[in-house]
Formats: structure tokens, C-alpha cells, sequence
């Protein structure tokens, strides 16, 4: 057994990667707790193994005291001063223990061993290769569902799991299909790595542009931002690095090809493409194309905020089906966007001057309580 247990231990160190200290240590251990459970729990034991002999060998650790009170973990001065004149109190005293039948329990928990430490580093291995894969697309192949789940089985045959959120509810999956997914999350459980897909995540859309468009890849034209409803529309803030060439028109190509290849790998999602731009107002307007803006007014008492005025007849466009264009507009630029027509501006004008006001007027009497207090 021994000396197929060394062989066994050189193969994993080549094979697996497993380095033989890590697998003796935990052999060791593992032994040590088989000793104490099959032969004698009440003594202080360790278990040594010999690499280069390939023998295992069990010993009881006594420690040197003046007075006995653990019999099962002392030993007395005297005696051991009887085993060697060099003995101290504090001094620990190893005695070999190993029962004449240890070695098939030996045998049988270092193979179980062996097998749990091929496991681990298995799972190391395919969390490994996986976790590099975050944020990045994979074609996978749709394999099965369950209530919590649809299942994908990913190349080297890893299963992944796309949760209903992830899911395109304009899509119908079915066994068999082949998808471009995201890998939005890599898990190294007990159990093994668990590995999550959507293709409804936002990065979905910046990956297959950046597969589609060269100048995306290489980082001339920069996505800055996209807002997405999955299976829906998308709105997608893009700027050029090079002043000679426009954003926009890189992303659409000749005829729409490059967006028209996005548009169909995502089932007919809308793309809208737009500039981004350091100016607010301008990316404001941008962001809610393909209506016409004529103003944007920011509120005084929120940089965050905006109001935003469109031709009457362009209102119900300017906000969209549902809310959809301004929604995402606001999620694309990060302002909170109010939309109003433009008859409305006076009125806009007032109310946002009397916020103004207001908030003016609660400062001056938070300062005056704060004068009051201190001088308290």
C-alpha cells in the first residue's frame, strides 16, 4: 500500500497540480481523527508519514510535568528522566502507538482523501478557467429547465444557470438552441463552482458591439453608457476618441449592418444610439432622441434634476409608450428628467423659482437655529 500510496501522490502532483504536501497534511489529519475514533479518542496523537519510506506511523505526545494530572497527555519528570537524562519539565515526549492493523484503515481514508482533494482541485480547475470568463460572452447550449433555473451547458461541458430575470421575455428557449450569453457571476461553492449567465444584463449589448465593431474592440469608440428594457429597447451613449470620425455612424455602419447584427442576435430589441457629450444639456437632449428638444432647464435645489421642454405635439413622443423613452433616458444620463411641453415653460419657470425660494428660506433658518445654539 505504501509504496502505491507514494506513487499515487507523485501522479496527482503531476497530473492534478495537487502539491504532495497538501495531500500528506490532510492524510495526516484525517488519520489522526480515524485513530482517535477506531482505537483510542482519550490520547494525544499525531500521525506522520514518511514520503520517502512511504510508511505511516502513529505516536502518542506526552508532555513533561512535575505532577501528573492528564495521564493520557503527561508523562512525570522521573519517568522521563528514565528514557533520557536530557528530558526537561515542558519537554514533549513521543511514543509510537501504531496499531498492527492501521494499515487498512490507512489505506481505505487515504484513498478517500485522495478522492475529496481530486475533487477540490477539479472544481479549483474549472473555477479558474470560468471566473477569467466574468463580464465576457460565451455561446452555450440550452439544455434544461427547471422552477429556479434554465440551464446551459457552456464549452468543457460546465453547466451554467440563466435565472428568470436573466431571460429575455421576448425569447422562447428550447432544448437544443444555441445562445450568446454573458457570464455574469462566477461562484466557488462547496459543492463545486456555479456559474451564472443572463442576456439581459447591459454588458450583453457593450460585448456584442465590441465583437461587431472594430473601433468599439479597440477602444476609438467608447461606449460611456447604455440603459436597457431587455427584449425591449436599449439606449446607448457612445464618444469618439478621434474627432474625425463619428460615433454614432461607426456604431450603425453601412446601411445599419453593425447594428442591424445586434439588433438580430437580440431578438429584435431597438437600439437607440446616441452622442454622449460633457455638456449635460446636450446629452440631456440627446438621450431622448428621437424626439426635439427645445430647452433644458436644470433645477437650482438639485444638480441632479432636470426639466426638459418638447413641441407640444412631440410630448406623448418625447416620453415614450409606457414611459419607456424617458425612463431610460433618466437611467442613461443619470439625471432625474421631467418632461413638459414647451406652452408650459412660464409655469415651469415660476415653480422652479419658488423651490429656489423655498429652499433658500430653509437654509437662512437652519443657519439662524445654529447661530442661536452656539451662542447657547
Amino acid at each position: 500500500m505504501s509504496k502505491e500510496l507514494v506513487s499515487a501522490l507523485d501522479a496527482l502532483e503531476e497530473e492534478k497540480g495537487i502539491k504532495a504536501e497538501v495531500l500528506i497534511a490532510a492524510l495526516e489529519e484525517a488519520l489522526k481523527k480515524a485513530y482517535e475514533k477506531n482505537y483510542d479518542e482519550s490520547e494525544n496523537v499525531e500521525v506522520q508519514f514518511d514520503k520517502k519510506k512511504g510508511s505511516i506511523k502513529v505516536y502518542a505526545v506526552k508532555t513533561v510535568v512535575d505532577e501528573i494530572e492528564e495521564p493520557y497527555e503527561q508523562i512525570s519528570l522521573e519517568e522521563a528522566l528514565e528514557l533520557n537524562k536530557a528530558y526537561e519539565v515542558g519537554d514533549e515526549i513521543r511514543f509510537e502507538v501504531t496499531p498492527k492493523d492501521f494499515g487498512r484503515l490507512a489505506a481505505q481514508t487515504a484513498k478517500q482523501i485522495i478522492m475529496q482533494k481530486v475533487r477540490e482541485a477539479e472544481r479549483g480547475v474549472v473555477y479558474d478557467n470560468f471566473v477569467g470568463y466574468e463580464d465576457e460572452i460565451i455561446t452555450g447550449e440550452v439544455e434544461r429547465e427547471d422552477s429556479r433555473y434554465l440551464y446551459i451547458i457552456l464549452p468543457g461541458n460546465q453547466m451554467a444557470a440563466m435565472k428568470p430575470n436573466d431571460q429575455m421575455p421576448s425569447e422562447n428557449y428550447q432544448m437544443g438552441d444555441k445562445i450568446k450569453v454573458l457570464v455574469s457571476q462566477v461562484q466557488n461553492e462547496q459543492k463545486g463552482p456555479q456559474v451564472f449567465v443572463s442576456r439581459t444584463h447591459p454588458d450583453l449589448v457593450k460585448r456584442l458591439f465590441e465583437a461587431e465593431v472594430p473601433e468599439v474592440f479597440d477602444g476609438t469608440v467608447e461606449i460611456k453608457s447604455i440603459a436597457r428594457e431587455a427584449g425591449d429597447r436599449s439606449k446607448i451613449a457612445v464618444y469618439s476618441h478621434n474627432e474625425n470620425l463619428d460615433a454614432v455612424g461607426t456604431m450603425v455602419g453601412q446601411r445599419g449592418a453593425r447594428v442591424q447584427s445586434v439588433v438580430t442576435e437580440l431578438s429584435g430589441e431597438n437600439m437607440d444610439i446616441v452622442e454622449w457629450t460633457e455638456d449635460p444639456a446636450e446629452f440631456i437632449k440627446n438621450s431622448l432622441n428621437p424626439a426635439e428638444v427645445v430647452e433644458v432647464i436644470f433645477d437650482p435645489a438639485n444638480d441632479r434634476a432636470a426639466t426638459v421642454l418638447v413641441p407640444d405635439y412631440q410630448l406623448s413622443l418625447a416620453i415614450g409608450k409606457r414611459g419607456q423613452n424617458a425612463r431610460l433616458a433618466a437611467r442613461l444620463t443619470g439625471f432625474k428628467i421631467d418632461i413638459k411641453p414647451e406652452s408650459a415653460r412660464e409655469e415651469v419657470i415660476a415653480e422652479l423659482e419658488n423651490q429656489s425660494t423655498d429652499s433658500s428660506v430653509a437654509e437662512n433658518i437652519e443657519e439662524v437655529e445654529l447661530d442661536d445654539n452656539s451662542e447657547e
